[in-house]
Order: C-alpha cells, then structure tokens, then sequence
C-alpha cells in the first residue's frame, strides 16, 4: 500500500517511533472501495472525517506513538460512543496499510444504555407540534409510516415515490447503490404500513406531484432542519415502532425481519424462519389492527 516504512526491522520503543507516509491517492483508494461496499454517503462523508482528522494530526506522516496521542486526545474530547466509531474507523483504515499499530489494543466498551420510551402520546404530540406547518402533509406523512413500518430514518430519507405501493401497504426498502439507496445490513426488504399511514400518503404524494415545491419525498436536511426542535425526532420513529409491536405482543421474529436487524448470529432466523411477503403481511395486520 501506500504507507511507506522507514524501517521494518527494528522492535520495541524504537518502532514505536517509525514514521509511516500514508499517500494520499491510497486514502482516495480506500475511500473508492468503501463506497463501492454500498455504505450510504451520509456514513462515508462521516468516515472520510474520522479518518482525514487522524491523518491531519501529524501532517500525513504516522507513527504508532503518534496514534497513541491521537486517541488519548480524541478519548478526552468525545463520548464513548464517538470515541469508539473513530477508533474503529481508523483501525479498518491502517490494517487496510497493513499496518497493525492497533490490532492488540482494547477497545472501550459501550456504555450501557438505557432506551427512551416512545408512546403513542409522544407521536400526537410531534403531529400537533407541526399543525399547520406549511409541510405539514410531508411530516406528517412521513411520522405515520416511520411510526408503523420500522425503517430506519436513512431508509426513510432514501425512498422514492416507486417503493411505496400504496394499495397494497407494502414499502420496499431497497439496498441498491444505482439508485443510491442502502440498508445497513446490505439486504432488501419489505415492510409495511397501517391505514392511516396510507391516507397520509396518499395525500401528501397528491399534493407532492402536483406542486413540485420538493425535489426529493423525504429529503433529508429539509427534514432534520423542521424536526430540530420537535418532541421527537426521525430516527425515534423506529423505537416507537419496535415497542409499539412489543407492548402489542408482536411475534418478535417478525419484528426481527420488518426492521431489517441483522440475524447473523440468530439461528432460527437465518435456518428455519422462511416468510413469504405475504405470510409476513398477514401478521402485521393481525398486530397493528
């Protein structure tokens, strides 16, 4: 790679020291790669930051010492959470240069967390907030399907008019980089949506073919910008949505697969449960009655 070693056979303190060059057509190499692993550019602009910060710190020019400074001065600054997605990102990057500077190093575990209760008193709130909001139709179409179908607010922000089918109540959430929509897991999906999400979007859809006031259904700064102040914000949705589904003592499985979480280490998920759009359809009914 890119990262030249001024010497390779020296150990202990002295390597400590040893000044790596990283070049920076490899940074935009690694860059190029990642974004063609279909990560969304929200999360690549993100990590390009993570990684152009350390690399600025000491003039492009590494050392394991000056990586050890790095982190104890980003530990200081940041919180856990933070801290550790930067680490993390700088650690794919060196082993990308085959350097190993962090490969032994013990990463800080996450703090514990405890989750906001979301209720439905939270979702009226947010609906009455934006009454009379000049994108009220838009807002309050976009609560009601984050509210009842789980997806993520960058899954939200990614649809286009074609994903919804408004009939049937079926959004498809699309990992595919052509069209510049991602899933974190890298899978498609569907989810689905009540009666009163499809009203909602059926009108905002009227009204957002008929004025092009938007470029985009649910763009997302347009978005973050009116949910800045609001009772909840976007990504909540989801939360709602996955303990709405448990205080309606939902089939937990089914949650699993509507979210899209990962089901890597579930073994009855990825062996055994095998549900058609249909089957799938036909629970969700039954719990968002």
């Amino acid at each position: 790679m890119g990262a030249r070693d001024s010497s390779s056979n020296l150990g202990g303190p002295i390597r400590s020291k040893l000044l790596h060059t990283v070049l920076k057509r490899d940074f935009k190499t690694y860059v190029s790669e990642l974004s063609l692993g279909g990560i969304t550019d929200s999360w690549l602009y993100i990590v390009k930051s993570y990684i152009i910060e350390y690399l600025n710190h000491s003039g492009w020019k590494i050392s394991k010492q000056s990586t050890l400074d790095f982190l104890k001065q980003i530990q200081k600054e940041n919180s856990v959470s933070t801290y550790r997605k930067k680490l993390l990102q700088i650690r794919k990057f060196l082993r990308y240069l085959d350097i190993d500077y962090l490969d032994k190093l013990k990463i800080i575990s996450e703090p514990l967390y405890a989750p906001k209760r979301i209720a439905t008193s939270d979702i009226k709130e947010t609906l009455k907030y934006f009454k009379g909001n000049r994108y009220y139709k838009q807002v309050r179409a976009l609560i009601l399907l984050g509210a009842s179908s789980g997806l993520r607010a960058q899954e939200l922000y990614q649809l286009q008019q074609e994903d919804l089918d408004l009939e049937g109540r079926i959004v498809y959430v699309n990992h595919d980089s052509n069209k510049g929509q991602s899933t974190k897991t890298g899978l498609s999906r569907v989810s689905f949506f009540t009666k009163r999400a499809q009203t909602a979007l059926k009108e905002y859809l009227d009204e957002f073919n008929s004025t092009f006031r938007l470029d985009h259904l649910f763009g997302k700064h347009h978005l973050q910008d009116l949910f800045r102040e609001s009772p909840i914000q976007v990504k909540e949705l989801r939360k709602f949505f996955s303990q709405n589904w448990t205080r309606r003592n939902g089939n937990y499985a089914v949650k699993e697969i509507l979210m899209g979480h990962s089901i890597r280490k579930n073994i009855d998920l990825r062996h055994y449960t095998a549900l058609s759009t249909k089957e799938l359809k036909q629970v969700y009914d039954k719990v968002m009655k």
